[in-house]
């Protein structure tokens, strides 16, 4: 059971998007939901994660990167979407700085089934730290339905400290879709925590450059 209220939700988005129309950003602004944690020690408690599919996407612009086979990759050139084959990976050669500078400059990855066991191997553990090892695609999937699917997942991970920040959405999106989304969200990671609600300090919701909204 949520114990934030859909009109608190909807007040707090109205008060957010309202102070970003005021001052126009060159950019859309991404509106995030900042959780604060209590009577968690990061040091012994379970560290957790997990992902939710949220029902709106929250970044249309995310940057998703297919690393396919031929086909995969013929695909992907006729939808517009970056792809790199097997021999590309080959050609950054384990270089650390050059799987650093891929992980950096994607959101996100798909791999073709059968270039997948192989990405540690290319790649070495690059993408993995950076929280982006590559979701599978097989050739039974749609590719553009699967980057959908990958552009409404968020992560929650519990790193060291008592706070963590995901995308719920954007300013330009409607009311409706960002209550929904951050409603999601909330219910997704209390249901990860230990002891619930008893976990959570506080809630926020913000947009990138404006102030921030307390919610719980």
């Amino acid at each position: 059971m949520s114990k934030v209220s859909r009109e608190t939700l909807h007040e707090a988005v109205g008060i957010i998007v309202a102070a970003s129309q005021e001052k126009k950003r060159k950019f859309t602004e991404t509106v995030e939901l900042q959780i604060s944690l209590k009577n968690y020690d990061p040091q012994k408690d379970k560290r957790f994660s997990g992902t939710v599919k949220l029902k709106y996407i929250p970044r249309p612009k995310m940057k998703v990167c297919v690393l396919g086979d031929q086909q995969h990759c013929d695909e992907a050139r006729a939808n517009n979407v970056e792809c790199m084959s097997a021999d590309d990976l080959k050609k950054l050669n384990k270089n650390k700085k050059l799987v650093k500078k891929l992980a950096k400059k994607h959101d996100a990855f798909l791999a073709s089934d059968s270039l997948i066991k192989q990405i540690p191997r290319l790649l070495g553990p690059g993408l993995n730290r950076a929280g982006k090892f590559p979701t599978m695609l097989t050739h039974g999937e749609s590719m553009m339905g699967k980057i959908d699917e990958v552009k409404v997942t968020i992560k929650f991970q519990m790193k060291k400290v008592l706070c963590l920040a995901v995308a719920v959405g954007h300013v330009n999106m409607p009311a409706d879709e960002l209550v929904s989304n951050i409603n999601m969200a909330i219910n997704f990671l209390v249901s990860l925590l230990k002891k619930n609600w008893q976990n959570v300090r506080a809630l926020y919701v913000k947009t990138t450059m404006g102030p921030s909204q307390r919610i719980y």
